[in-house]
């Protein structure tokens, strides 16, 4: 598929026209954004079906997994009903000593300016769109390099946008890493990244020669902690779903589970049987128009040498292993026995493979959590608030869930986003609008 590329000079004349823009929806009203962000669903709601063909045409992802524009109305509806509200300056008290009741003291919120987005594939739609909203909602223009791994689903952004927004106001512009080295040139105002965390320093680097502010959504491992007290049926079929849906490429999923020693036998066998029940004894096989693919033959590769050196280095099959390299195709699969040191538990999965690991006592789960990067989402599973608590009071983690995995993405009520190496910044709803928006203190004295 052709990629659309523009000379230097052109995009420069797109960065000015939205330099420009940019100051005029600083005046903007919240009723005018509104209008726009109203229009913007209309958009998304007439292109449902499209939506489903290009992501299936990018990796047979299947209908029931590809209703990636449920999120975006949902969070154009939430954002629409509070705008007004989130954009009133705050007063707040004033000292004495600047002129108390005699002085104003208020906040303001304002554009950051300019915008780069750049999206990745694993929910193109998704992770583009989502946060388009509140980079909308709080006044600032905007240019989009959706990624290039998905090319039908990157040509149907393109085409939702341009049926909306002119270009000084929103431009999609497609193509590889190329297109991301030229865009990243440019003085943006803010940079709003998802993806790994190796091109998150290279974006970061690029933020800096221009002191732009970013928000990076990143990956890293996420654990699932079992305690003794969960419902194992009840864990396993959350974990299961949430693990395999859209072939493991979700940065919020499970990456391994921690379950005691004692109970691992049993939790196992729940996984087993949920893995069986959903995708069948043998697995879903190639022919399965229910369950999707890894994105290309390069992630496939790169996943199933994980799973090669796992099995080689001793870890157990339980379930699964199934491959087949024409499709990018990986069954469902559950690994026990796995080396802590192998690559499997030191990178990102990324696809559909679930390894368990087991714990002596609680302390230990947290410690060996601990000892690792800070992951994007951590999960505990217990009837215990005791312990659950411990265990959420004793890590540190982008967000978490107790009794369930990444479900928390779904509520704009909750801020969602990485720590340290797992994430920058905050979206959704409220938390959305200010990461994309300037905090200005206004002090009027008389």
């Amino acid at each position: 598929m052709e990629t659309q590329t523009l000379s230097k000079v052109d995009l420069a004349a797109v960065f000015q026209s939205q330099q420009r823009k940019a100051l005029q929806l600083k005046k903007s009203t919240a009723q005018e954004r509104i209008a726009r962000l109203l229009t913007f669903k209309e958009a998304v709601i007439a292109n449902m079906d499209n939506v489903y063909e290009a992501l299936y045409k990018d990796y047979k992802k299947p209908k029931e997994e590809a209703s990636e524009t449920d999120s975006v109305i949902v969070e154009i509806d939430f954002v629409v009903g509070f705008l007004e509200k989130w954009m009133k300056p705050q007063v707040v008290p004033t000292p004495e000593g600047l002129g108390g009741a005699a002085s104003v003291s208020k906040i303001i919120v304002e554009p950051k300016g300019v915008c780069l987005f750049l999206t990745p594939w694993n929910y193109p739609i998704l992770l583009t769109l989502r946060p388009l909203v509140a980079c909308l909602a709080a006044g600032n223009t905007v240019i989009i390099k959706p990624s290039e791994l998905t090319p039908h689903s990157s040509k149907l952004i393109k085409e939702i946008i341009e049926s909306v927004f002119p270009k000084e106001e929103v431009f999609v512009m497609e193509g590889g890493a190329d297109v991301a080295s030229e865009l990243l040139e440019l003085p943006f105002n803010h940079i709003f990244y998802t993806g790994g965390t190796r091109v998150g320093k290279i974006v970061m680097k690029a933020a800096a020669n221009h002191m732009a502010s970013v928000t990076m959504e990143l990956g890293g491992k996420c654990p699932s902690i079992i305690d003794d007290s969960a419902d194992f049926a009840d864990a396993a079929g959350k974990i299961v779903w949430t693990k395999f849906y859209n072939c493991g490429q979700t940065c919020i999923t499970t990456d391994y589970i921690l379950v005691s020693e004692n109970c691992k036998d049993e939790f196992i066998a729940h996984l087993k049987g949920t893995i069986e029940h959903l995708y069948g004894v043998g697995g879903p096989g190639i022919e399965s128009l229910n369950y999707g693919r890894l994105v290309n033959n390069n992630h496939y590769q790169r996943v199933k040498k994980l799973l090669d050196d796992a099995l080689e280095h001793g870890a157990t099959l339980v379930i699964g292993g199934k491959t087949n390299d024409g499709e990018n195709y990986i069954s469902p699969t559950l690994l026990d026995n796995v080396d802590p040191d192998l690559a499997i538990m030191k990178e990102e999965i990324f696809g559909p493979l679930l390894p368990v690991l087991s714990y002596k006592t609680l302390d230990d789960a947290i410690d060996f959590v601990n000892q690792r990067e800070r992951p994007l989402g951590l999960y505990v599973y217990s009837k215990d608030k005791g312990a659950a608590d411990k265990v959420i009071n004793s890590t540190t983690a982008g967000g978490s869930v107790i009794n369930h995995t990444s479900v928390h993405y779904m509520s704009p009520h909750l801020p969602f986003g990485g720590v340290g190496t797992s994430g920058i910044g905050r979206g959704n709803g409220y938390f959305g609008f200010m990461d994309f928006s300037n905090q200005r203190p206004v002090l009027e004295m008389p």
